[in-house]
């Protein structure tokens, strides 16, 4: 199949496919005018591409889940290095996270320092909306 249709069956543009060729995560074979060729296997290689970056693989470090099936394993994460890959992909996501709540605190610290208003820190009790419910006048 030339590139458009492998594009479109793989739910990617043609601009991604040519980004993962020149990744080295795919090899097409080139026809006598010089088209690009692709097979099934090269499909499903786009398609895991694909589904690993929704998963926040990025095309990048791809490699691993590419080649696990390019050796005819069933599924990309059937090998060693594609389980490494996760968990690197795991370790770089808690870091974010530990980042992102050390943002967290310094903003609720400087809010309650600017404020006056310490239920905005972390831990602090919840003390509700100040409202009652079910009160009639």
């Amino acid at each position: 199949m030339q590139i458009g249709e492998l594009a479109e069956r793989a739910g990617v543009t043609v601009k991604a496919v040519r980004y993962y060729e020149r990744l080295g995560l795919l090899a097409p074979r080139r026809l006598s005018n010089g088209y690009r060729d692709y097979d099934d296997a090269q499909l499903r290689a786009v398609r895991e591409i694909r589904d690993l970056a929704a998963t926040g693989i990025p095309p990048g470090k791809a490699a691993p889940f590419v080649a696990c099936l390019g050796a005819g394993h069933a599924r990309s994460d059937e090998c060693p290095a594609s389980v490494a890959a996760y968990l690197d992909g795991l370790a770089e996501v808690e870091a974010a996270i530990a980042v992102l709540e050390a943002r967290r605190e310094q903003l609720a610290r400087r809010l309650a320092s600017a404020t006056g208003d310490l239920s905005a820190l972390p831990g602090a009790p919840d003390t509700g909306c100040g409202c009652t419910v079910g009160a009639r006048a």
